[in-house]
């Protein structure tokens, strides 16, 4: 009885858990590759490859394995891993644009020199020399273009691997090295009774045909910038320091908690911290999502990433690098980014099994035909054997998602649709739970001026629009914006103040022609001694049931007039969400404004399901919670504050209004602040991924029905055997048909 080998055992203390950029990833089964060798490498415990964003997610124990022991084991399959700590993601940018433009290069002249042969093969094909010209022409081709094919088929084989570049370069090399043979020794089949058949136009058109796929996927990795790197740019570079009462510049890795940093007007804040000297009123809407801009005053927290406005201030750092709620915010995309779907994993099988199958049937079929094959045993096993590969070449495989999505995210574009890849297409038709954020998605996201109320109607409005204007033209407030842009509408004009002094937390006062006037919240009324009308309070009881702002405007002995600010929800909002719920879509709303808001806004809309005070990390959590129930979740949103949702979602939908890293991150993006675009968003994906699983069907039913086809299954019954050069037209006849079907959607009603 043999002993059973026990693992070593891992310390779970030095366990490290890090995503990698891969670089040179051209396939699913490439990431299967990369997948099993990260896991084979000794001190490694489990690794995760995602071929949608070109990463490895690693969890090894440092004490065995080193990243460079990572990066070693993955180049030796001819995939590189990305390793450097200052700026991976460049890296990896800087490599898929070179990438981009090599592939396009490639396509171009592979198919420039594909296209003569193709033409001789077909319908010159007893022209004299026309096999020599065909072989000088397809050489470079399978060569030189197709070289990247070779190396990595033979880096894989190494490893006793195979991949999509094993099958292209099997068959582009045997198709040609056959067809070299029988340009130059015609009369070995000749003098069998053959004729030398040559099939230089199957070889160039597989490499071409492959090359157009791979463009395609380039061209959208290329053009899909990083959702990292912005999120990472909000950060500056270097900080202002107070170091024994100097200003010093300190680059931002430098800094260390309780440093005490100087943040000067429209600087973004570097680190997490408290105030300690100064006030200001700082933009923090790419944490909670509210466009109002939150007072910071001595012992109020300020966090990275957040823009101050006009004031300044001092502040105390307290938590840096990686421990600020930005950093947070980064490293919860990135993980999210990194994890799998169920179907992305449906694929890698398939894609790992498809090659090696094929390639066994190929060799059983050559074994079969020397065994069974009688007189020309030896003729017919070479050319089934090759005319099996030439039709497995998974042309249309490759290109049935990519021309699918490409005529998809033209038809979304022209309805303000776009669609990032094929994984959100998937799931958008079978989405059950819907979240929407409230600013900026069922809103508009910008304080205005909703209503204003005057003591004595029109006619103080027209005496005082211009004082009042003029008041707010040189308040630091961040409403103050919102009245005068309502003011500028009126065609107010700025008019001399003899006085002017803000009032922190309240206000501020002004005075013109020896009277004196406030501008400000009910307190700085209440301290002024001011009196407030009954109809006033009547108004202003009304208006904050309803969730607005209430702004005062008084002289030195009654109040004026009152101002509402609000942010005013769309008028498409609750159209869209009545169309979803008919669809049996459960919808919530989740805003980090208070309860009274959240609920006004719930009920003007007609939504049941909210949640108010909510931080972007419990957004993502309240995604999780939904999946936990089964649910397949869509989330909307438009701030930096829902980017964690955005990625934690099985769908996600950025409006287009919204921040780049909200569009970076989520799958869908629509164009238009329209949220009646949402179903039709929905009604996109139903079609695309329809024909996406179209396209996938014909091009499996045509390996299905080809392979046996091209092993010689019919020879028995009626004599009949698949020419290479039949195998290769129905090839590129398989990938017109994917193309073709793709094209369809373009007239398609959603």
């Amino acid at each position: 009885m043999s002993e059973k080998v026990l693992a070593p055992k891992i310390d779970k203390e030095k366990l490290i858990k890090k995503s990698f950029p891969v670089l040179e990833m051209t396939c699913a089964a490439c990431a299967v590759s990369v997948e099993s060798m990260l896991k084979a490498t000794n001190g490694v415990v489990d690794a995760t490859v995602n071929y949608a964003n070109q990463s490895a997610f690693v969890e090894y124990d440092n004490s065995t394995a080193t990243v460079s022991d990572l990066q070693k084991a993955v180049r030796s399959i001819g995939y590189d891993l990305v390793i450097d700590t200052e700026d991976p993601q460049a890296i990896k940018e800087e490599a898929q644009l070179k990438q981009y433009e090599t592939v396009k290069n490639r396509t171009i002249w592979s198919s420039v020199l594909a296209l003569p042969v193709v033409v001789i093969g077909m319908f010159f094909m007893d022209m004299p020399y026309g096999n020599y010209i065909s072989m000088v022409l397809t050489a470079p081709v399978v060569f030189y273009f197709g070289r990247n094919f070779f190396i990595h088929a033979w880096k894989q084989a190494r490893h006793g691997k195979a991949n999509m570049d094993t099958l292209v370069a099997l068959s582009t090399g045997i198709a040609f090295v056959f067809s070299v043979f029988n340009t130059f020794f015609p009369e070995f089949w000749h003098n069998r009774g053959l004729h030398a058949h040559v099939y230089y136009e199957a070889a160039a058109v597989v490499i071409a045909f492959i090359s157009l796929g791979k463009l395609l996927e380039e061209k959208a990795k290329s053009n899909t910038s990083s959702a990292l790197k912005k999120l990472m740019g909000l950060q500056p570079k270097t900080v202002r320091v107070l170091v024994d009462g100097q200003e010093l510049e300190w680059p931002i890795a430098t800094v260390k908690a309780g440093n005490i940093i100087i943040v000067r007007p429209g600087e973004k804040i570097p680190v997490d911290g408290q105030v300690v000297n100064g006030n200001s009123f700082v933009d923090e809407s790419m944490i909670s999502g509210e466009p109002i801009a939150v007072e910071k005053k001595n012992g109020d927290k300020v966090f990275a990433g957040t823009i101050n406005q006009k004031g300044s201030f001092q502040f105390e750092a307290q938590k840096v690098g990686a421990d600020t709620i930005l950093a947070q915010i980064i490293k919860m995309v990135q993980d999210a980014q990194g994890s799998k779907a169920p179907v992305q994993k449906l694929v890698d099988k398939i894609a790992g099994i498809f090659v090696p199958i094929v390639i066994g049937i190929s060799i059983m079929t050559f074994i079969i035909w020397m065994i069974f094959g009688g007189d020309n045993a030896f003729t017919h096993a070479l050319l089934t054997s090759i005319t099996v590969l030439v039709i497995a070449c998974p042309c249309a495989l490759g290109l049935a998602t990519p021309t699918a999505i490409m005529v998809g995210v033209g038809k979304g574009a022209e309805n303000n649709i776009l669609i990032k890849d094929a994984e959100s297409l998937e799931l958008a038709h079978t989405v059950n739970a819907i979240i929407l954020d409230k600013t900026g998605t069922i809103t508009e996201g910008k304080p205005v001026v909703t209503d204003m109320f005057w003591v004595d109607g029109n006619k103080d409005f027209d005496q005082y629009k211009d004082l009042l204007y003029s008041i707010e033209v040189q308040s630091e407030h961040p409403l103050a914006q919102a009245i005068v842009d309502r003011l500028k509408e009126n065609k107010a004009q700025s008019i001399t103040l003899t006085a002017f002094e803000s009032i922190t937390g309240k206000g501020v006062e002004a005075q013109h022609n020896g009277i004196r006037y406030f501008l400000g919240n009910e307190k700085l009324m209440a301290n002024k001694g001011v009196s407030i009308h009954t109809s006033v309070q009547t108004q202003v009881a009304e208006w904050q049931a309803a969730a607005k702002t209430v702004v005062y405007f008084a002289d030195q002995h009654q109040v004026l007039a009152i101002i509402a600010i609000a942010d005013k929800i769309k008028e498409s909002s609750k159209v869209a969400i009545t169309t979803l719920q008919k669809k049996g879509i459960e919808v919530y709303m989740l805003t980090g404004d208070n309860q009274q808001t959240a609920k006004a806004v719930a009920q003007q809309v007609g939504l049941k399901h909210y949640k108010a005070e909510v931080l972007p990390a419990e957004k993502a959590e309240f995604v999780k919670q939904l999946q936990a129930q089964g649910k397949i979740v869509a989330m909307v949103g438009d701030g930096i504050n829902d980017s964690q949702a955005l990625a934690q979602a099985d769908v996600s939908i950025a409006m287009g209004k919204g921040s780049d890293i909200a569009m970076d991150v989520a799958k869908m993006t629509l164009i238009t602040s329209d949220l009646n675009v949402i179903p039709k968003a929905l009604n996109l994906s139903t079609k695309t991924v329809k024909a996406i699983r179209q396209n996938l069907f014909w091009a499996f039913i045509y390996n299905i029905i080809g392979i046996p086809l091209a092993a010689g299954l019919l020879y028995p019954v009626n004599g009949f055997l698949l020419d290479p050069m039949i195998a290769g037209a129905a090839m590129a006849l398989s990938s017109v048909s994917v193309v073709s079907n793709s094209l369809r959607l373009k007239f398609a009603k959603i």
